[in-house]
């Protein structure tokens, strides 16, 4: 079930860092512009009451297209399709016609199994980098 999430619980906390740079002090920082910017919204998807899932996006002004910041989903609850629902509700609660996602080779194959359209990035990264692209309504 998706939820809306207005305050960074602890919880939140950890599923969103899961899809940051581990560096504690950076962590920290990018969580606060969270609470700071009314731009970046932060959604989870619970199941039978528990948080499983969490994703920070970034809505553009217009309103009709947002960017995936940060996803993250508990070990235990990996490839059950709960962060595909989390990103297929987020766009929907939203009404955008735009839901996109920068990433890398690690997470990309994640983007293609949940519908996203796939393209490489130039990349100044020892790593390839891909804008992943939801479209539609």
């Amino acid at each position: 079930m998706l939820r809306p999430e207005t305050t960074l619980t602890p919880e939140l906390k950890t599923l969103l860092s899961l899809a940051m740079f581990p560096d504690p002090q950076r962590t920290a920082q990018t969580l606060a512009t969270y609470a700071n910017d009314p731009t970046r919204l932060v959604y989870a998807w619970s199941v039978g009451g528990q948080m499983v899932s969490a994703a920070g996006v970034s809505v553009q002004v217009s309103g009709n297209a947002a960017e995936v910041l940060h996803i993250g989903t508990a070990p235990q609850f990996r490839g059950q399709g709960y962060g595909r629902a989390l990103l297929h509700g987020i766009r929907a609660h939203l009404g955008l016609t735009t839901l996109s996602a920068e990433t890398d080779d690690q997470a990309v194959a994640f983007y293609r199994r949940s519908g996203f359209e796939i393209a490489p990035l130039p990349s100044v990264w020892s790593t390839p980098r891909f804008r992943c692209t939801l479209s539609g309504v």
